[in-house]
């Protein structure tokens, strides 16, 4: 997993359980656009479905990258 840098002071990033559609699980971090947040891991590990490269997961964010684009981090996958 890569090194994220935590901001203990900050009100918007933080560690949520999600859904995440690719194709592929090497990538590292994703964009908003490829996430959804779910409520619970349970919710996530149910409504997961490698058929449709839905893998549930636990991502750090949204923050914004050098792109001005806003990113989840994923801290592991469920």
């Amino acid at each position: 997993m890569p090194h994220v840098v935590v901001d203990p002071d900050s009100t918007s990033l933080q560690e949520r359980c999600a859904l995440i559609q690719t194709p592929r699980t090497t990538r590292k971090r994703f964009p908003e656009g490829c996430v959804e947040i779910v409520a619970s891991q349970d919710d996530a590990r149910s409504r997961a479905d490698a058929a449709k490269n839905l893998h549930a997961a636990i991502v750090y964010g949204p923050s914004v990258s050098s792109e001005s684009q806003r990113i989840y981090y994923l801290v592991r996958w469920l």
